[in-house]
């Protein structure tokens, strides 16, 4: 019987951890189109530069687009958990230290990170910003305790199979 509630228990993990790699993976899909379709736009904001990274906004807009359809991609079909979960662990730190950054450089504006999409779908940018900080709390929390969860599975596996060995 405990076994049979120990398999339940891992399939209902396993799928706890495809809802979050799934739903990241969408999350950063759409942010990442969003991006690249406001990199190709003609918004002023664009020409200007990123007070962080000091190169245009286009070019951020560019690049975090790529990467962030690259790790979107990898949370959708990759095979393993842990590389699906790691890469939304180290994409999203990436995005909380460049908003620490806009902080400590006095940056007082919301954060563009959806670049001139927000303007031409009517969304006051303080809306989407705020959505953007709270997408990216779930990408933060979301990842990192999932990372933790498997680490302890692992740890749990090796212990057992340390223990198994030695009977």
């Amino acid at each position: 019987m405990f076994h049979t509630l120990s398999k339940q228990s891992g399939s209902q993990n396993n799928a706890v951890i495809q809802l979050f790699t799934y739903t990241a993976g969408s999350l950063l899909l759409v942010a990442a189109i969003a991006k690249l379709i406001s990199s190709i736009g003609s918004s002023h904001i664009l020409a200007l530069p990123d007070p962080i990274f000091i190169i245009s906004f286009r070019l951020v807009f560019f690049i975090a687009g790529i990467i962030e359809l690259a790790v979107g991609y990898a949370c959708l079909f990759h095979r393993q958990a842990f590389i699906r979960v790691g890469l939304v662990a180290v994409l999203s730190t990436n995005f909380m230290l460049y908003r620490l950054g806009l902080i400590l450089v006095g940056w007082h504006r919301p954060c563009p990170c959806l670049g001139n999409l927000t303007d031409a779908l009517h969304i006051p940018p303080q809306t989407a910003d705020t959505a953007m900080k709270i997408i990216l709390a779930y990408l933060l929390v979301g990842s990192y305790a999932t990372l933790f969860w498997l680490w302890r599975q692992h740890k749990k596996a090796i212990t057992s199979a340390g223990g198994a060995a030695s009977l």
